[in-house]
């Protein structure tokens, strides 16, 4: 530890975000940087616990006290470099991932001032890329062939650790740039997608193969290969089949946010096909990030108002005694997209879609009562009577998605990411990536034993 007393001495300040103003006019990523001199002083505050619960709460099993020193006392080779030995791709986890770390870091719990752990880490990678730090590495070939398919996080984890293995690579997808999640979930102004196109030619450079615009099907797999690691994500969205559902107007959340990359990506689409929110009245269902991350499109889109409803109760604010330190807060969680403008509102449940001439005109809600949970079961909610119209003309349904059937697998192919867990972040499907890398090379040695 460069400086002991740093964390008492050091407030937490973090990079915070563009004005409002100015970033509802584009998608370039909202939030700012510190410069390296206060990044060295953020990284001082780390108190390199006895026990660190950031490296215990971190899927991939980062270790920030090792990194943050090095930091502080300016080696930031150094610190990359521990921080690449467990994470393959910390330029999109600095970006997207919501450090559970931090929640875990003994200074949430003393001064309620996590370290900026996130914020470090994308210091960490960017100032890797451009002091030329990260560089394309060829391993020597062991002469087998892995064939992943799906591009997105966990793809990319289980291709990168395979490839550094020395096994040759190919991922398939049928979108047309790799990235999965990652490119067509995440809006642009949290994740550029320079970001992954760089880290795609790195990786290209190395020796993974992409074979991109393929449909594979996994009883049909390419005989060519050693192994296969099914990587196709979780691309069933949850419903909600209510009267009126076929109205026109209602949309999936990622039928917006993944049409709306796509033309920042330059793809062309017919005006008539375009989900826009452009002069409309918003209703978003659902409070999560994917939710969130339809408030800030809309409002870039244009849309003339925009609500976002949750069926269960709002959460505390600050603290919640049902989830103590180091557990993951259930607390309020206000994101750059709805300081942007939005009105948000919980216990509602929708009862039917209102339909105008084939269009959404209203959804139907009540307002419900929760009672808790008895120990082992779920909360139970109780209708209260009391129901209102909100009026709307466009409904993104941002309801999470349905866990895959897990069908027996043939020997010689695995799963990995959202595939094997159902929908979960970016960080634990990079991780499983990691995970089920190892599995296979195992594997595939067991073939030369």
């Amino acid at each position: 530890m460069g400086n002991p007393k740093a964390f008492l001495t050091v407030p937490r300040k973090e990079a915070g975000y563009r004005p409002v103003y100015e970033r509802i006019k584009d998608y370039s990523q909202v939030e700012q940087t510190l410069s390296s001199h206060d990044r060295k002083e953020q990284a001082s505050r780390c108190m390199d616990c006895g026990v660190p619960f950031c490296h215990w709460a971190c899927p991939l099993g980062n270790k920030p006290p090792e990194f943050q020193d090095a930091l502080w006392q300016g080696r930031w080779r150094e610190a990359y470099e521990l921080l690449a030995e467990t994470n393959d791709f910390p330029e999109f986890t600095g970006r997207v991932c919501p450090a559970l770390c931090e929640k875990a870091c003994v200074l949430r719990l003393t001064f309620d001032a996590p370290v900026t752990v996130r914020e470090n880490e994308l210091a960490l990678a960017e100032a890797a890329f451009r002091e030329g730090y990260v560089v394309p590495r060829n391993p020597r070939r062991t002469g087998r062939r892995v064939a992943v398919v799906g591009s997105g996080p966990a793809g990319l984890s289980v291709a990168c650790r395979l490839n550094a293995l020395g096994h040759t690579v190919t991922v398939f997808d049928r979108q047309r740039r790799p990235g999965g999640l990652l490119r067509y979930g995440i809006p642009n102004f949290k994740l550029d997608k320079s970001v992954i196109d760089r880290r795609v030619r790195l990786l290209e450079a190395e020796g993974v193969h992409f074979e991109m615009g393929v449909e594979v099907c996994p009883q049909q797999l390419p005989e060519e290969f050693d192994a296969w690691v099914l990587c196709t994500g979780t691309p069933a969205p949850r419903d909600l089949p209510l009267p009126g559902r076929e109205a026109a107007g209602i949309y999936f959340a990622l039928e917006q946010l993944a049409q709306q990359n796509a033309l920042l990506d330059g793809d062309l689409i017919d005006p008539a096909d375009r989900v826009s929110a452009r002069g409309r009245r918003v209703l978003v269902i659902g409070g999560g990030d994917t939710g969130s991350d339809c408030v800030g499109t809309s409002i870039r889109q244009g849309a003339r108002s925009v609500e976002q409803i949750e069926i269960m109760p709002q959460p505390p604010v600050g603290k919640n005694s049902a989830t103590p330190w180091p557990q993951w807060p259930a607390v309020l969680k206000t994101t750059s997209s709805h300081e942007e403008g939005c009105r948000r509102r919980w216990s509602l449940a929708s009862r039917r879609f209102l339909v105008d001439d084939g269009r959404v005109s209203g959804v139907e809600v009540e307002e419900v009562e929760w009672e808790a949970a008895v120990p082992g079961q779920r909360p139970v909610m109780k209708p209260t009577g009391r129901v209102e119209v909100i009026e709307t003309d466009m409904v993104l349904l941002a309801l999470g998605f349905l866990r895959p059937e897990q069908e027996p697998l043939p020997r010689g192919v695995f799963r990995a990411g959202d595939a094997v867990m159902g929908p979960s972040l970016v960080v634990r499907a990079l991780a499983d990536g990691r995970r089920v890398a190892a599995e296979v090379d195992r594997f595939l040695k067991a073939l030369d034993a």
